[in-house]
């Protein structure tokens, strides 16, 4: 548990994306640390019964939906409570923008983009579970982190593993970057199994518990993908320093290699407590109920190279970071809408890349400087993404 003085005040929070996995176990370890946190603000997407179920537990000041269609619900299942309810982008953005000390940002997709930043401006501490705000925008991002004074620290376990071994003190000394991945659901299929998978074989990760649009993207590898970009923009690194290893186990959550030949590495069961414990708490360590490891019962790690002609989502993603300008943006804005045709039925396992592929080819990779270009370029490579026709359309 966390330990508080009788002079310390608890850590006000702010849970951006309340009702998602990540969001379920930052409450979870709320809960387990009673007079430690006290949460001022809630979001969701459009989920308003469970966020109703969390704001009547945590009594936060103010809760907010992106639905905006679902606000009158959330409002009448909370009247008389005296907090606070609001809905759409502007809501998430004040929930952002409210006062607090620490902000969990796990709003999936390039929607998190503008209320992280809003909370990013108040130079707070912002723990990072979106990470597209730094594959769509990474530059203006980190630039905005730097200038505001915030302190980002990484969810993703994968990041979390590196920030945790990373000497930032002899940055020059680090030779490369080394992401674990899973493999997913499919790592032993051939492509040929891939052309008939479901969403719900998909959605189905082998270790770890997440929402469906993040477990799809592990399926397809496009995860492993974004998050060399998100380390590009984490630790400085160029996309040659990054590497990434297929680990199935998921026990080796990522790896450092310095100049000397010594590779340090962050361990532990696949359980996503453990690194929101680390943000959470920070720089402090709290406990977690995370099963704790036994190497011994393992009794062995295995490791492969991920296999690019398979997964050709980590191809178009190194190519997107190496390119630069405009590309992360599109490749992010064209796999979200691409997953969502899969996840509907609309498209094919195979296609999500193939979507991403195309949508990729048809536009501009200009360099973007405002967030409103960021924005821009994000809704026309949906627009684009979305009529590109699918290998089950052309098959029918």
């Amino acid at each position: 548990m966390v330990q508080q003085s009788e002079n310390s005040a608890p850590r006000r929070i702010a849970i951006l994306g309340s009702t998602g996995s990540i969001g379920d176990s930052t409450i979870d370890l709320i809960g387990r640390n009673p007079g430690a946190y006290d949460v001022v603000a809630l979001t969701a997407n459009g989920n308003w019964q469970k966020l109703a179920k969390q704001t009547k537990v945590l009594k936060p000041e103010f809760v907010a939906l992106g639905d905006a269609d679902k606000y009158q619900d959330l409002k009448q299942e909370l009247a008389g409570t005296g907090i606070r309810v609001a809905a759409g982008e502007e809501g998430l953005c004040e929930a952002a923008s409210l006062s607090s000390d620490w902000v969990m940002a796990a709003i999936v997709g390039a929607a998190g983009l503008k209320p992280t930043l809003e909370a990013v401006k108040r130079g707070v501490v912002v723990a990072l579970a979106n990470k597209e705000c730094l594959v769509s925008a990474g530059t203006l991002f980190m630039d905005a982190v730097s200038d505001c004074g915030a302190t980002l620290l990484p969810v993703d376990s994968e990041h979390n593993a590196i920030f945790q071994v990373f000497d930032f003190k002899q940055k020059n000394k680090i030779r490369r970057v080394i992401l674990t991945a899973s493999g997913g659901p499919f790592r032993t299929l051939s492509s040929e199994e891939m052309q008939n998978v479901t969403p719900a074989q998909a959605v189905a990760h082998p270790n770890w518990s997440m929402g469906a649009k993040i477990s799809v993207d592990s399926a397809t590898m496009m995860n492993k993908g974004l998050e060399v970009i998100e380390a590009h923009h984490l630790f400085g690194m160029v996309s040659e320093q990054i590497d990434i290893l297929v680990h199935p186990q998921s026990v080796v959550h990522s790896l450092l290699e310095y100049d000397d030949g010594s590779v340090l590495a962050q361990l532990g069961t696949p359980d996503m407590r453990t690194p929101i414990a680390y943000t959470l708490g920070w720089p402090d360590r709290i406990e977690t109920p995370s099963a704790r490891l036994d190497l011994a019962a393992l009794g062995s790690l295995l490791f492969e190279a991920p296999d690019p002609e398979r997964f050709p989502a980590l191809r178009l993603a190194r190519s997107a970071l190496q390119t630069g300008g405009a590309a992360p943006t599109i490749l992010n804005a064209a796999n979200e809408v691409a997953v969502a045709r899969f996840l509907a039925g609309k498209a094919g396992f195979l296609d999500i890349a193939a979507i991403v592929e195309q949508t990729l080819g048809r536009m501009s990779l200009q360099p973007l400087t405002t967030l409103e270009e960021v924005m821009a370029v994000d809704a026309e490579a949906r627009k684009i993404a979305a009529d590109v026709k699918s290998l089950r359309a052309v098959a029918e």
